[in-house]
């Protein structure tokens, strides 16, 4: 097994950015996703046309570990093991449902963006001098179908943090142009951030 197969089975531990787009994806689900260890096997392997292979593939497990847990002789996995079921589950459960909020925000609806982050504007001892603040704030459907797009492609929180940072901008601090059109923000130390469809 090569380490590129290692980094692809192993599950990627997410950061603010796409820890929040993964919430917000989750808080989507009309029925909940399967728990138990033998219906996200069961599941999996429903996605997979039948396939225990392709499921003990994607889990890095043996084929015999997936069919113990499909039987039932086997019911707690270790702790790699079940965040990497319940990853694959929630990211793959209920396609139609996350497509479509996918396709309204960055279509019509956009984004609300809630995070407290350092926010730099200004050189210092001014009124707009950097700080942390809390803000919440709906970007437009442009800026979501660009942060939506990289997330579908794979981006990592770095990939990631720019289109956020930019959207977040134009939307509290340039408010759609005007006098502030030209204004450059800096944004860093998330300590924590929401994303809602």
């Amino acid at each position: 097994m090569t380490d590129d197969t290692k980094q692809k089975r192993m599950p990627k531990r997410p950061g603010k950015i796409r820890d929040g787009l993964d919430r917000a994806e989750r808080a989507l689900f009309t029925r909940p996703a399967p728990k138990s260890a033998r219906a996200q096997m069961k599941f999996l392997r429903t996605r997979f046309k039948g396939s225990s292979k392709s499921v003990a593939a994607l889990l890095g497990v043996s084929r015999r570990t997936v069919d113990r847990y499909l039987s039932g002789a086997s019911k707690q996995p270790h702790k790699r093991l079940q965040e990497a079921l319940t990853e694959h589950t929630e990211a793959q459960w209920q396609p139609q449902v996350k497509a479509h909020a996918r396709q309204r925000a960055a279509t019509s609806a956009g984004l609300v963006i809630s995070t407290r982050a350092y926010f730099g504007l200004g050189p210092e001892g001014t009124s707009d001098a950097g700080r942390v603040r809390d803000i919440s704030v709906a970007v437009s459907p442009a800026h979501a179908a660009v942060i939506l797009a990289k997330r579908q492609e794979g981006a990592t929180d770095a990939d990631l943090h720019e289109p956020v940072a930019e959207a977040i901008a134009d939307a509290y601090f340039r408010q759609g142009g005007g006098a502030h059109a030209g204004l450059q923000v800096e944004f860093a130390d998330v300590e924590w951030l929401n994303i809602s469809f």
